[in-house]
């Protein structure tokens, strides 16, 4: 069993690339920024402004991981990187 769950993160992480972490880190707050948005929209409560606006602003420092995961994902020819 425990076989078959790193077989599975290993090939997610082939798919995802090298910087696993802030991908997943990136996914979870946009995730949870949409749930925030969405719960402030369509949930009767008295104090919706709260999650209306800290859903959009959790998806905007997301936007932090998503730019180390790129920058993470990178790769420069050794030629180009000698004077």
């Amino acid at each position: 069993m425990c076989y078959v769950l790193m077989c599975a993160q290993m090939s997610c992480a082939e798919k995802v690339g090298r910087c696993f972490g802030f991908f997943v880190l990136a996914v979870f707050l946009d995730v949870a920024g949409l749930i925030l948005f969405l719960l402030g929209v369509f949930a009767p409560l008295n104090f919706w402004d709260f999650f209306v606006l800290s859903g959009p602003i959790i998806i905007f420092l997301s936007l932090v991981f998503w730019i180390f995961w790129y920058l993470g994902n990178l790769t420069v020819p050794y030629q180009q990187l000698l004077p």
